[in-house]
């Protein structure tokens, strides 16, 4: 069985393209406790690709979780032993990405049609890596499945075929047909009350809830009901909605992080980055760090400091101090968040 593990109250999205290594590197300045997803992975790029482009996190991602994309139990498998070798807690297959490609592949959403093929891959990762939590996340339907029973049908097969304990159910339908990624994430209605629901009736389970949450106030509203929130699109664009985290939901005294010292982290590890000599350049890590100073007066100067191509040729960590001394010389007055 694996280890026990933090709880999932909070947690970041796996979001493709954003939640890469330099991401998730940030966000742990800003948060000791949440959750951190990888992107989604293909299995097979894991298994055939250059492991280390894949797999490598820092040391200091902990508790962190690599999703997969796949559905062939074999190969998922492979992947999975790949995986733990590299010291994550959670492995999660992705049940929920309504996009073409993923479609093309048999995998993604299109899974949840798919309950028992899903606890073969889950109950052969979970063989592979028995020292790693496997988990699953999902939608609540697809199409036009509007009706709770087909997301709790979903759940009680995986709950009695597979050692799965943690669902994390993002409250909306995925349109395979007639909708973008995009509009997948915005066009069909959030059913909050589907998510709470399971809960109710699956007690034993870990529900994490996830899909259009983007305050304080509204994953204290939902914590009364599920055992965890995960946060997308806000963490990227307002990181910083993470720095009460800790204190608001883990109950952890510490003072949160400055941002000068945050800073001073971030431009250290660019430095370290770019020492190795890789071919990590500045722009990989300096286009994560756009939205840190959302809310404050000098955010605009910020953004343009960071994302200005001449400016981020030369390869210099020393632009990120730069960018900060700008953003000093306007008021520190930051928006609630």
């Amino acid at each position: 069985m694996p280890p026990a593990l933090p709880p999932r109250r909070l947690s970041v999205a796996p979001m493709l393209d954003w939640t890469d290594r330099h991401y998730r590197h940030m966000a742990r300045q800003i948060t000791r406790h949440t959750w951190l997803y990888t992107e989604m992975i293909n299995a097979g790029a894991v298994i055939y690709g250059d492991p280390a482009r894949f797999l490598h996190k820092n040391e200091c991602e902990n508790p962190v979780a690599l999703q997969l994309g796949g559905s062939d139990p074999a190969a998922l498998a492979q992947a999975a032993a790949k995986t733990a070798a590299f010291g994550y807690d959670e492995i999660n297959l992705n049940c929920g990405c309504p996009s073409p490609r993923v479609q093309k592949g048999a995998f993604g959403a299109c899974l949840m049609n798919e309950a028992g093929l899903v606890a073969d891959c889950l109950n052969a990762m979970q063989d592979a890596a028995p020292d790693c939590a496997v988990t699953v996340k999902h939608r609540i339907g697809v199409d036009r499945q509007t009706d709770y029973q087909t997301v709790a049908d979903f759940v009680g097969t995986l709950r009695s075929k597979t050692a799965c304990t943690t669902f994390i159910v993002h409250a909306r339908n995925a349109w395979l047909d007639g909708l973008s990624p995009k509009e997948n994430r915005e066009v069909p209605p959030l059913k909050y009350d589907y998510v709470y629901r399971l809960k109710r009736e699956f007690p034993d389970l870990e529900i994490i809830i996830n899909g259009g949450i983007t305050t304080n106030s509204e994953i204290a509203a939902h914590l009364q009901y599920v055992d965890g929130v995960m946060v997308g699109r806000e963490c990227y664009h307002n990181p910083m909605i993470m720095r009460d985290w800790d204190r608001l939901f883990y109950g952890d005294t510490r003072a949160p992080i400055e941002l000068d010292v945050l800073v001073d982290r971030l431009k250290h590890y660019a430095e370290t980055q770019i020492a190795a000599g890789n071919g990590t350049i500045l722009r990989h890590m300096a286009r994560h760090y756009l939205g840190l100073m959302h809310g404050l007066n000098g955010a605009r100067v910020w953004r343009r400091m960071l994302s200005d191509a001449a400016l981020l040729k030369p390869n210099n960590p020393e632009l990120i101090a730069a960018a900060w001394a700008e953003v000093q010389k306007h008021a520190h007055t930051r928006q609630a968040v």
